[in-house]
């Protein structure tokens, strides 16, 4: 928890009280989520949800940050580079989130659920912020296993896809993943966005599509497009 104890509660949260009242504004103060990597989709996941009051949040990763990660991953600075991204990450959350507990950790999710378990059997939701098939169904497999819904999100070029998954099936999304290209930053925090509107609808128990895709592209003029999907 941040060491700034004398900030109103209610005063910091007046937008947010405004729109979904105090009552759910003070039950995130007893939810728990993960956000899986703190790359691109990590470092936007992290600013969405970092000041909005939610009590405990873990950010998981093992990697350390390079220069040419700077221009799409928000939460570093170049004299960051070589730093681990978890630390750094749960760093710059702190500074600005003075009611909720910013934890990072340094390792890959499934290191993560061997040595947490304790934490990691009660959080209420995990984001996806990683970049491959492999570690997206280790979420997957945990989070069936422990009833804990999860957000999916996954980025290439100027498109990407979102989903809220409690029961759908995440192996038919696997012809989407794949290694990308290149990435715009503006899409990045667009999906990341998504993720977390999606995921915060979630936790204050707001009316949202469960297992259903969400495809978010633009045509040849640049209109975006959103198609969706049950899973």
């Amino acid at each position: 928890m941040s060491e700034i104890t004398n900030i109103d509660f209610e005063v910091y949260f007046k937008r947010q009280i405004d729109l979904w009242g105090l009552e759910k504004q003070k039950s995130l103060q007893d939810k728990k989520i993960a956000i899986v990597g703190a790359g691109g989709l990590g470092s936007s996941l992290a600013y969405a949800l970092g000041s909005i009051g939610i009590g405990k949040i873990f950010i998981i990763d093992f990697d350390y940050i390079a220069v040419h990660n700077i221009h799409r991953q928000i939460s570093f600075f170049i004299n960051d580079v070589d730093n681990l991204k978890a630390i750094i990450g749960a760093e710059r959350q702190k500074n600005r989130s003075p009611f909720s507990e910013i934890i990072p950790f340094v390792g890959s999710f499934n290191d993560f659920i061997k040595n947490m378990i304790d934490e990691s059997e009660k959080l209420d939701l995990i984001f996806d912020a990683t970049d491959n098939f492999n570690s997206r169904l280790e979420i997957d497999n945990f989070s069936k296993s422990k009833n804990i819904p999860w957000v999916y999100g996954a980025v290439e070029a100027f498109y990407g896809h979102f989903a809220l998954i409690k029961n759908g099936n995440f192996n038919i999304l696997k012809n989407l993943q794949q290694t990308p290209r290149g990435v715009s930053t503006p899409i990045v925090m667009n999906i990341a966005s998504f993720q977390a509107n999606l995921g915060l609808k979630y936790l204050l128990n707001e009316k949202i599509l469960v297992d259903n895709l969400y495809i978010v592209s633009f045509d040849s003029f640049g209109s975006p497009i959103l198609k969706n999907f049950q899973l």
